[in-house]
């Protein structure tokens, strides 16, 4: 029995001493959120950079709340993650992260060469108490919650406002969205239409109306819409847009975009667009959770992520927007075909002009009336419970039959991912 004790500590002994977390390096990220042929890369670069080894463990998640719920309450040593922004204000609030610092030796610092000012500013209004998030996380994709329709049967103006989820013409054809915190955004901005026009309130302080009186009037606005929604999806939506099953879609730009290039190839015309009232933008970043053990292999990786060749081959692969404003990112988006647009905000002084897709890159007239969403603290579970009494029991036919075939679509999809190139959605 002593034998058998002392062979199990040494194989403990060895355990331990195998696993050295200098070398190793914990990524957690969202499923399908990056080319993971880098990755091979980022262990060579690491090597060549600062003449040491490390090797990547990359694991993912689908939810911003598991990833969380793994480091605040497990104590993960996770070295590197990547959270949605309501996320990293939390994360600050509760003193989770550690700073990023941006100290590489003779290696170029990627970051602060091609993060866009837009981001930089977005970053500084994260409420972090005492700590700038600027200090803490470091942007990686971006987009903007809006409204996917089919011209056919919608038109630009009935597209232009958030009530078009109320308007029973597209009675059981339209989708929104399954993210309480992104429709409520919307929503909130729509019913308090009339005093960001009069100038009683900003759209940045809307985003903090989260008292008991203003989820009520949410959710009686969406109890107007509830009967009339073909479906809440997650991810269905766009192909039901694509298919013309469905005509109106309250969604994300970059699932937007994956639909609108489905659809062309079909033959069907969809657009998007953020509507007057205003709308939100959304963010997902880099950071360093408190508990990593390894956080110079994770600095050098979020460094890694911003070269700008990398960002466009994670660009091209996951279909989402990069928050990096290289010259080489730029080429990427160019297309003389389309009609020039104002980015200044996002690529500098110069670009007054450019010819880029405004589902991905809004105008600059756009953004002016988008917005912030931040995190709702001990609200959250009242957001919960709204949501669960709008979608009562007033599922459509439609979601009967997506749950249904559910069990097909992932045999579907395992079957066909790692097939040429992908466009990935983003869960928010």
């Amino acid at each position: 029995m002593k034998r058998i004790l002392t062979l199990l500590a040494a194989a403990l002994l060895l355990a331990s001493c195998a696993e050295d977390r200098s070398q190793i390096l914990k990524v957690y990220n969202w499923s399908d959120y990056i080319d993971e042929s880098v990755i091979p890369e980022f262990e060579q670069w690491y090597a060549e950079q600062t003449g040491e080894t490390v090797r990547v463990i990359y694991q993912t998640f689908d939810i911003n709340e598991t990833m969380l719920s793994k480091i605040e309450k497990g104590h993960e040593d996770y070295d590197v993650v990547c959270p949605s922004d309501y996320i990293i204000e939390r994360m600050l609030r509760e003193d989770l992260l550690l700073p990023i610092g941006r100290d590489f030796g003779d290696t170029p610092n990627y970051i602060d060469e091609n993060l866009s000012p837009y981001i930089r500013a977005c970053f500084d209004k994260i409420e972090g108490g005492d700590k700038n998030a600027n200090d803490y996380s470091v942007g990686f994709m971006w987009g903007t919650t809006g409204i996917l329709y089919n011209p056919k049967y919608v038109t630009d103006e009935e597209a232009d406002t958030w009530d078009i989820i109320r308007n029973p013409k597209f009675a059981d054809k339209i989708f929104i969205k399954d993210s309480p915190r992104d429709v409520y955004s919307q929503i909130i901005l729509k019913i308090h239409e009339q005093d960001l026009a009069e100038g009683k309130v900003t759209m940045d302080q809307l985003m903090r109306f989260t008292s008991e009186e203003d989820i009520a009037a949410v959710e009686a606005y969406m109890k107007e819409a509830s009967g009339l929604v073909a479906g809440w999806e997650a991810d269905f939506g766009k192909d039901q847009m694509v298919q013309e099953r469905g005509w109106v879609n309250l969604t994300w730009s970059g699932d937007a975009y994956w639909a609108i290039v489905e659809a062309r190839e079909a033959g069907v015309e969809l657009r998007y667009r953020c509507p007057r009232e205003g709308a939100t933008v959304w963010f997902d970043g880099w950071v360093i959770p408190k508990y990593a053990r390894n956080a110079k292999a994770a600095r050098y990786w979020i460094n890694f992520m911003s070269r700008p060749d990398i960002v466009v081959r994670n660009i091209d692969v996951i279909g989402y927007v990069s928050t990096s404003c290289a010259p080489e990112v730029l080429d990427a988006f160019q297309d003389d075909e389309l009609d020039p647009i104002d980015l200044r905000y996002f690529f500098g002084p110069d670009a007054d002009s450019l010819h880029c897709d405004p589902v991905l890159y809004p105008d600059q007239r756009v953004i002016e009336r988008c917005t912030m969403e931040h995190d709702w603290g001990e609200q959250t579970a009242l957001l919960l419970e709204m949501w669960a009494r709008v979608k009562g029991d007033n599922a459509s036919s439609w979601t009967y039959i997506f749950l249904g075939i559910a069990a097909v679509a992932v045999v579907v999809v395992l079957a066909l991912r790692g097939r040429g190139k992908k466009n990935r959605k983003h869960r928010r």
